[in-house]
């Protein structure tokens, strides 16, 4: 079961890096060129979209760090968690329409890679092994 979890919270932080430094490439790429940005499963519009967005990944990425170097762990699990749900309302729940069935299982397996990455962010305490004491002689 270890060999699961490590594996796991390993894809949990190759998934939101990648993802974070994605989004904030476009959102850069958005704010330098002034070109309008549409993302339709987000709930931003306009000019406000790239800057949530710049925002919100390099939380995403600082927690990220965090998490890697051992501390804050609970920070990066609700990232993950509002990544999932950010993703699942965007495409699920929201008057957003897919234009034929690849681009619907595309949202669906992104959904579902957000889901096991949030699983793996799961911030479980480590057991520490018996503490063992010198022998007196």
């Amino acid at each position: 079961m270890g060999v699961l979890k490590a594996l796991l919270r390993v894809y949990a932080y190759i998934f939101e890096g990648l993802l974070a430094a994605f989004f904030l490439a476009i959102a850069i790429l958005a704010l330098s060129s002034d070109t309008p940005l549409n993302l339709g499963f987000l709930p931003w519009k306009g000019d406000a979209l790239p800057r949530w967005l710049v925002g919100s990944c390099l939380f995403g990425l600082v927690s990220l760090v965090l998490a890697l170097a051992g501390k804050l762990r609970v920070l990066f699990f609700l990232w993950s968690l509002a990544v999932m749900v950010m993703l699942f309302r965007g495409f699920f729940l929201s008057p957003y329409s897919f234009t034929g069935p690849v681009n619907f299982k595309g949202a669906v397996y992104l959904t579902l890679a957000a889901l096991f990455a949030a699983i793996g962010a799961w911030p479980s305490t480590r057991r520490r092994g018996p503490v063992r004491r010198p022998m007196k002689y």
